[in-house]
């Protein structure tokens, strides 16, 4: 693998110069010089808790307090919540420490859109299916005790390995360990109604909650955004919608996004925006070209928040920064290369909602 490929793998932005204000100017960047369609003031931009969830990084995850204050040092509206250890697993919280979580919130003036709930509906053996819906109404519970109005779902969410202290995804969605394999008895239509039965008992949570389930476009068995725009409708329930991210879209082609978000359209109630970036010469900020992006080319946002703004949508983007970081010379990135990502990122789309 030559180094332009690994640094594009990895998510290493050579050339990352020293980060100024937040709030700098793009001077003559025609990605960010001026709000998308004259901007939304209604979409609010949130910070995703994966980020500092010392996984991806050198050193060890923030508290939900420490979190929280770094969101609104810079500049996000609010924060979306992993329900994983060691910040927002349903086991570790009783009503004490929710409350902790919630003065936590107001203190930083931040709002909680979603709560994550990293499920998988997909496994033929009953008992693992029913622990991901015990997980998922807990998560539900939780939602409604912190304020949060959205439960984020994945149909069949692989996992994230920690390996020797460092998180990756290459041990469960590599070549020999895939989604195909992980069954082989069972085919995709199988596995394809076995989240749908979940994803229907999810939905009567979302109810006994009083929160919105919200399907994210994920793979492995999502593999377009018309399957997540299929289960939904399938399901037919006013507390199930979707989550439709750009970023992990099987296409990027602008003709084919657009048709995604207005045939979604009122259905969309949360989105994600991720990637790194970085600053160029001309105090310019740009983001990285990754492996994963279908065509090899970056999102347009600009395309798509312009789109959003035409469905009337009013929710967040919610960055996260979800992969191992790597320095230019391949040892492990500490949680300042972090803090610098989440400062450029909420730069970059900030300029184009007019925040």
């Amino acid at each position: 693998m030559d180094r332009r490929k690994f640094i594009e793998t990895s998510g290493v932005a050579a050339g990352i110069a020293a980060l100024g204000n937040v709030n700098t100017a793009f001077a003559g960047n025609p990605e960010g010089s001026k709000p998308a369609h004259g901007g939304n003031s209604n979409i609010k931009l949130g910070l995703y808790s994966i980020s500092y969830g010392g996984i991806w990084y050198e050193g060890s995850a923030l508290s939900f307090e420490d979190f929280c204050k770094r969101a609104k040092d810079y500049g996000f509206d609010g924060v979306e919540l992993d329900n994983k250890r060691p910040m927002g697993c349903p086991l570790d919280l009783d009503k004490r420490k929710k409350d902790e979580m919630v003065n936590a919130l107001l203190k930083n003036g931040l709002e909680i859109p979603a709560i994550a709930a990293n499920n998988d509906f997909s496994s033929p053996v009953p008992e693992h299916r029913e622990c991901q819906l015990l997980m998922v109404r807990e998560t539900a519970r939780l939602a409604k005790d912190m304020g949060s109005k959205i439960v984020r779902l994945f149909a069949a969410w692989p996992g994230v390995v920690i390996h020797e202290g460092v998180g990756t995804y290459e041990l469960t969605r590599g070549n020999f360990y895939s989604f195909e394999r992980q069954y082989p008895f069972a085919t995709r239509i199988e596995r394809w109604n076995f989240v749908k039965d979940c994803l229907k008992e999810a939905a009567g949570f979302g109810e006994e909650f009083g929160v919105t389930m919200a399907l994210q476009n994920h793979a492995p068995l999502i593999k377009t955004w018309r399957d997540t725009l299929d289960l939904v409708r399938e399901i037919n329930s006013p507390w199930l919608k979707i989550c439709l991210d750009l970023p992990i879209m099987d296409n990027l082609d602008n003709d084919y996004v657009a048709n995604a978000v207005r045939t979604v359209g009122n259905l969309q109630v949360h989105s994600h925006f991720g990637g790194e970036y970085y600053r160029d010469k001309d105090d310019t900020v740009k983001p990285v070209i990754l492996d994963y992006y279908a065509g090899g080319k970056n999102p347009d946002y600009r395309h798509y928040i312009g789109l959003m703004n035409e469905i009337g949508y009013n929710g967040y983007f919610t960055f996260e920064l979800c992969h191992p970081v790597l320095n230019a010379d391949h040892t492990r990135g500490d949680i300042s290369y972090v803090d610098n990502q989440v400062k450029l990122a909420r730069e970059f789309l900030g300029k184009m909602v007019g925040k």
